[in-house]
């Protein structure tokens, strides 16, 4: 029990929940900026990835927006543009020119597959780990990074067995994620949660049980901002001496 006067020794943490596409070139970039956060503010936050879908259909999507600006060819020269000014990030000379994913979902699947098996992996009750300790963080990274600066079709199974190998997974049990119907009713409630709370993009990071949204290419000055005015404020359940 904590009486007046004194301070709980157990602060609650500010939740950041953070939905992104895998083959959206601006969440590939935000991702040295929740790397920032976590190192900066350690257990203070917890970061919730999420996924929305931006790229449900890769093709159509991208000759609807550049078919009339060299399709395949023009979008490749804008993500290379943008790389340019992003000296932390690699985008590979044939970026979808070589291999053009059909649809970011089944690489969503396989990153849902992972973080199901990490969560059984940990006791009951267990605290998740730090974000950047998480398996399911490491494969997201190593998935975004084939598709950017491997130029692999992330789309295909074969793509997400060698990540799996290269985390040192084994393959089998995200099948049987897969199989199992579980990793797409998570991929599902993302979605799903991504309408319900207004997600327009990727990436978007949902702060203080959504009243606070910061969506697209947001500095990280910004989203310290936001977190430091979070862990100011006292909990709505706190007295008042108003």
């Amino acid at each position: 029990m904590v009486r007046l006067g004194e301070k709980s020794s157990k602060m609650s943490k500010v939740e950041i929940s953070y939905y992104s596409d895998v083959l959206c070139v601006w969440a590939y970039v935000a991702e040295r900026r929740l790397e920032e956060l976590a190192k900066e503010f350690g257990d203070r936050i917890a970061i919730v990835p999420r996924f929305c879908s931006v790229f449900p259909d890769a093709w159509g999507k991208i000759d609807t927006s550049w078919g009339s600006r060299g399709g395949f060819a023009g979008y490749n020269r804008h993500l290379r543009e943008i790389a340019e000014r992003f000296p932390h990030i690699v985008v590979h000379e044939e970026v979808w020119l070589t291999a053009r994913p059909r649809t970011s979902a089944s690489a969503h699947m396989f990153l849902k597959a992972v973080a199901l098996i990490e969560r059984e992996a940990q006791r009951d009750g267990a605290e998740p780990l730090p974000y950047l300790d998480r398996l399911s963080t490491e494969a997201a990274w190593e998935t975004r990074l084939a598709f950017f600066a491997s130029a692999k079709d992330i789309s295909e199974w074969t793509v997400h067995r060698e990540i799996a190998e290269r985390i040192g997974l084994d393959y089998a049990v995200v099948e049987d994620k897969i199989r199992s119907s579980e990793a797409v009713a998570q991929l599902a409630a993302d979605y799903d949660l991504s309408q319900k709370n207004g997600v327009e993009g990727s990436p978007t990071f949902l702060m203080n049980d959504g009243r606070q949204k910061l969506f697209g290419n947001v500095g990280y000055r910004l989203l310290e901002a936001n977190v430091q005015e979070l862990l100011r404020r006292p909990a709505a359940n706190e007295a008042s001496w108003c």
